[in-house]
């Protein structure tokens, strides 16, 4: 008896969805231009077409496309200290040169100072450099930027710079 029971149940709940789908909508306009919806024909009347079929969206690619590493950036060097043209007044000679390297100083860097295109100090891994006893007159300052495996990757522009010493000759 439960079986039949069940079976009875199943067929009164499937008949309402059966019988949904067999209706018609018809659509009209009334005197103003708006829709009149219905579900018996009248004159002028258009019928619908009504899918039962749930709008659902087409599955898309969740993956991110994939993304090139930026390029690094290339290294460069400058000097900030002395000025370009400037003029250092020491009579020891002592000359203070900083330099600037961009981007960011990493480890493994070399950097090495040529004073009037000769190489006076070996390369270090900063760029601060203290030159003692240098003549007075013109000098040509220039820093080159060593990687690693010692390969030039950088060199600044040319700095000169002005010695002004007290003359051995007459010091006052």
């Amino acid at each position: 008896m439960n079986k039949v029971l069940f079976i009875f149940i199943l067929l009164f709940a499937a008949m309402p969805i059966t019988a949904q789908e067999s209706k018609k909508v018809f659509v009209t306009r009334d005197a103003n231009g708006v829709l009149i919806f219905s579900d018996s024909p009248q004159p002028g009347a258009e019928e619908l077409n009504l899918s039962t079929r749930a709008n659902i969206m087409e599955a898309t690619d969740p993956t991110l496309p994939a993304r090139k590493a930026p390029a690094p950036e290339p290294f460069t060097v400058e000097i900030v200290q002395p000025e370009d043209q400037g003029t250092v007044r020491d009579n020891t000679g002592s000359v203070y040169v900083s330099g600037k390297i961009s981007p960011m100083f990493q480890r493994g860097l070399r950097v090495r100072l040529l004073i009037d295109g000769q190489a006076k100090v070996e390369p270090q891994n900063n760029a601060v450099f203290i030159l003692r006893d240098v003549e007075r007159g013109e000098h040509k300052l220039q820093m080159e930027l060593f990687d690693q495996n010692g390969k030039l990757i950088a060199t600044s522009p040319v700095t000169t710079f002005y010695l002004h010493r007290a003359s051995v000759i007459s010091p006052n």
